[in-house]
């Protein structure tokens, strides 16, 4: 459902699009337990958004989305909106609850290809309407992101990012890092896109170009058949070999340690040698939150190349979920999917 609430008569056009999460929050008397109110009541709670230079409609999931419970499906949908609305405005803004953004805003930055406006995710630790929230600033902040534009009338920040605690990152390099702190999520292996302060700096050097002349070209399917499992001293013979050999099971992300060594035990080469030549491509991600994997570094990381493991660089657990589902969408050979996993096809990895 799509609201006009235009709050002047700019030019620029931002579409406020709210699935649901923490900023849109209301504490109930009796239960004490967060409980999502209408989206109404959250606009009211910012009246700052009334001082805007910018035209802003709103489009709200009904019912609002707990993140926790966000799927493939969903992205979908959320591609569908903004695709469908794409001509209409400079930029989008998605209020998404905390606990899976950095995973939607991953799969949207490979279902949106070709992205020459801002798709900027944010939300809050604390509900809109408590005197202490984060969500303000958050929202405001981010709509100015999503509306601002270079001398030349394009946008300052062509892709998917997400904003929190005053720094906007790639959608697709987040991680959630704290469920207490404001400042919840951060890009380990790749810099700040836009730090706001008392200015609002964009880093210009770092950001994706798009193709200006072409059009963004939107994608709809995923195959989910894709599963993380994470190697740990005694991991069990039985268990590694049961996810393996998994009917249907396609892909699977490895999270491996430090820089993506695994234990030499030949029976672990030997499962998953059977499963990258059953067809299966397995990616190898550290367990480290910073840092990146090199296979030929130390024997152990060789031995896994030598099994027909892939390589996932300083890719995120996230990112490589959702590249993995966006990938396999549209390819059925595992080889063209092992290939694209070690390139970089929307700013995901480090080469």
């Amino acid at each position: 459902m799509t609201r006009y609430l235009y709050l002047c008569s700019m030019q620029n056009k931002v579409l406020l699009i709210y699935t649901g999460g923490t900023i849109g929050m209301n504490r109930n008397p009796q239960t004490g337990a967060l409980e999502p109110f209408d989206f109404e009541h959250l606009l009211q709670n910012v009246p700052e958004l009334g001082q805007f230079d910018t035209n802003i409609a709103t489009y709200q999931f009904v019912p609002p989305i707990d993140s926790s419970d966000m799927t493939p499906r969903l992205w979908t949908d959320l591609s569908h909106v903004i695709a469908d609305r794409y001509d209409e405005f400079d930029g989008f803004v998605v209020l998404h609850g905390t606990d899976t953004m950095a995973y939607t805003a991953s799969a949207l930055s490979y279902m949106l290809e070709n992205l020459t406006k801002p798709v900027i995710f944010t939300g809050s630790q604390l509900p809109i309407g408590q005197l202490r929230t984060d969500g303000k600033e958050n929202l405001i902040t981010s709509i100015e992101i999503a509306s601002a534009k270079d001398d030349k009338g394009r946008a300052m920040v062509p892709e998917v990012g997400i904003y929190f605690g005053g720094h906007l990152l790639r959608g697709n390099r987040t991680t959630k890092q704290s469920a207490d702190e404001f400042n919840a999520f951060e890009t380990f292996n790749y810099p700040h896109l836009v730090d706001a302060g008392v200015n609002i700096v964009y880093h210009q050097e770092r950001m994706l170009t798009p193709d200006w002349q072409q059009p963004m070209k939107p994608h709809f399917r995923l195959d989910n058949n894709v599963i993380i499992f994470s190697l740990f001293p005694g991991v069990r013979e039985d268990l590694i070999r049961h996810i393996i050999h998994t009917p249907n099971l396609r892909a699977i992300v490895m999270r491996t340690f430090g820089s993506g060594n695994a234990p030499q035990s030949p029976w672990l080469l030997k499962a998953l040698k059977e499963g990258t030549q059953n067809g299966k491509v397995i990616v190898n991600i550290s367990q480290c939150m910073q840092g990146k994997v090199e296979m030929g570094r130390y024997d152990t990381g060789f031995h896994l190349q030598e099994a027909g493991v892939v390589s996932g660089y300083d890719s995120t657990v996230e990112s490589a979920v959702t590249k993995l589902m966006f990938l396999q969408s549209h390819y059925d050979d595992p080889e063209k999917v092992r290939a694209l996993m070690n390139q970089s096809i929307r700013g995901e990895i480090t080469l």
